[in-house]
């Protein structure tokens, strides 16, 4: 296209350059600036579908710019997150912390707008890459394990991402980023996917999630629950819409989640868990493929990433301000923070999908499209995940953080008070936006992929409004009745991560124990049989070379030398005598031969 066209991730990508180099006094505004830009740059995309930034590379050609319904949606809800993102960390001195996120940002959007799989696998690896530094950032030991956890997998993931998209174009010549052909898989059709819903977080590959969000950086946690798995969903709708495996692997995906989010003590792994579950629903979506499914993958993606951000801010906050994030060390806290209690309430009813809220109108239209396709069996579990989704998100996380029995410690309840007033107004403005889709669904609608299968659901009808109500109001009274049961305990729960934690020590203690044992015994026996003779042969033939070799060579040389010194001396220097020697020396020389 030969129209002007900017890519959002330039922009923060160009931001993060310049921002250590931006005085103290102007970086608030300069943070606030960036992201705005780039959000206005999607914006300027609406209504010019297309395809920019396309660059000869080789023999090949990267497309960094293909704007459709599909990736605006993603693009404008991801920039819109950054801007809430940002502007929750403004407190934040560290520069290289807001660099990170936003590169981040961008790797998530140049996977969003990219056309071809080269572009896709250098932004995929530039997610994986700049999200760790948000997890060691909090500069704790366990931090420390969970990054290097969690960018060990990512690397495995980018390498069956690698292998699949070499094989795809070994065999179709093709490196164009679409739709796949789920009717025919290959061997690189899977490897591609292995690469994909491991972003996505679907077990066994999901451990790193919690794992990692659970010790990243208060603002850190809001950025990464908002990107790498919905960028996944993503390039999931983009290329295996209809893959019938991904249905099963999604409804998986939901009541895994939910069964450890029941279990977890500390509020920020809950939440993480959690997301396992809600992005269950948008695979199983996918899987489905149908116009309606697809809408409902990216509604409930816009929706998630706006909730579960604001859950993630108002739980970072009670770690901002008290230090801690576990329910056993926490309770009672609505009085000393009021606003972050509210907000948090919000997004609780909004990820329970309580009438109103976002969440309501986006995960029902999963659930019906399920039912429309004749996936009744992944309709009925998940809306028993989401049952459970309001037991601990919107009743246990409240609960235990706000009210019930007060665990705080003397100077945790001393600390405790409602964050700085940035964090306050990116909550704030989350839980609108929250409460605005609920109530105005054009607002969301209008962008989604299939306007017409979009135009003709409408998720507040009766018959769904009294399902939605029975199934909260029942699982709250069963809240009630077994709160003993569910009051949290200071344990661990053991997750899949377990194998390559063990693996891990195990090929630690197979390095550090056998093979170095081996390595030290081959060593000394070196030194003692290799090292020692050759040391011994190697004096032997220096002692050769000087007292053989040497006094041979320099032996001869001497004596030529000698013998010159002797001929220089007969030497007059007139060509005459010279001729005259050398006949008589010539004479005397036959004539000797002649006697003998």
């Amino acid at each position: 296209m030969t129209e002007p066209w900017i890519h959002p991730s330039a922009v923060l990508l160009l931001g993060a350059a310049l921002l250590p180099f931006v005085p103290r006094a102007a970086r608030k505004v300069f943070l606030v600036l960036v992201p705005v830009l780039a959000f206005a740059a999607v914006l300027l995309m609406q209504g010019h579908n297309g395809v920019y930034g396309v660059v000869p590379f080789m023999k090949w050609t990267l497309t960094f710019g293909r704007v459709d319904a599909l990736s605006l949606v993603f693009a404008y809800i991801m920039t819109l997150m950054c801007i809430i993102g940002t502007v929750y960390g403004l407190h934040v001195e560290q520069p290289a912390q807001h660099m990170a996120a936003w590169i981040y940002v961008a790797g998530s959007l140049g996977v969003i707008f990219c056309g071809d799989y080269l572009t896709l696998f250098l932004f995929w690896e530039v997610m994986a890459f700049s999200s760790v530094f948000l997890v060691w950032f909090r500069g704790r030991k366990a931090s420390l394990g969970a990054g290097y956890r969690y960018l060990l997998v990512h690397t495995a993931g980018g390498l069956l991402l690698l292998a699949g998209l070499v094989l795809r174009y070994r065999a179709t010549g093709d490196l164009s980023f679409g739709p796949i052909g789920v009717t025919d898989p290959q061997a690189y059709t899977y490897l591609i996917m292995a690469g994909f819903i491991l972003n996505a977080a679907v077990p066994p590959l999901h451990a790193w999630l919690p794992d990692a969000y659970g010790e990243a950086t208060v603002t850190g946690a809001v950025f990464m629950c908002a990107f790498t798995t919905k960028t996944a969903v993503y390039v999931l709708a983009r290329s295996f819409a209809g893959m019938e495996v991904l249905v099963p692997l999604g409804v998986g995906m939901a009541l895994y989640g939910v069964v450890y989010a029941v279990l977890e003590n500390d509020a920020r792994r809950l939440l993480a868990y959690h997301i396992i579950s809600q992005v269950g629903y948008m695979v199983a979506a996918v899987g489905i493929g149908t116009p309606l499914a697809i809408n409902g993958a990216c509604a409930h993606a816009f929706a998630h990433i706006l909730y579960k951000g604001l859950l993630f801010m108002g739980c970072g906050s009670v770690l901002q301000m008290t230090g801690v994030s576990k329910f056993t060390q926490l309770g009672g806290l609505y009085k000393k923070m009021p606003r972050t209690f509210v907000f948090t309430l919000i997004g609780g009813l909004s990820i329970s999908a309580f009438p109103l809220f976002s969440g309501f109108v986006s995960k029902a239209m999963i659930v019906s499209a399920g039912f429309e396709a004749h996936n009744y069996w992944a309709g009925f579990l998940l809306t028993l995940a989401s049952a459970g989704t309001f037991l601990h998100t919107g009743l246990k996380v409240p609960y235990f953080i706000w009210f019930g029995k007060n665990n705080c410690s003397e100077e945790t309840w001393k600390r405790a008070c409602d964050p700085p007033k940035n964090m306050q107004v990116a909550m704030a403005a989350a839980a609108f936006l929250c409460i605005f889709i609920g109530c105005y669904t054009p607002y969301l609608y209008n962008m989604l992929p299939f306007p017409e299968a979009a135009a003709a659901y409408d998720p507040y009808t009766a018959a769904h409004i009294s399902e939605t109500l029975q199934i909260l109001l029942f699982t709250a009274l069963g809240f009630f009745l077994l709160l003993k049961k569910l009051t949290p305990e200071p344990t661990i729960s053991l997750d899949l991560d377990w194998f390559y934690r063990m693996g891990g020590r195990l090929f630690y203690w197979f390095a550090r124990k056998p093979v170095q044992s081996v390595d030290t015994a081959v060593g000394q026996t070196w030194n003692r049989q290799g090292i020692v003779p050759l040391m011994r042969s190697a004096r032997f033939w220096s002692w050769f070379d000087w007292h053989g070799i040497d006094t041979v060579v320099d032996g001869a040389a001497r004596s030529v030398r000698a013998l010159g010194g002797v001929l220089r001396l007969v030497q007059s220097g007139r060509l005459q005598t010279n001729i005259v020697s050398m006949v008589a020396v010539m004479a005397v020389v036959l004539t000797l031969l002649a006697l003998v």
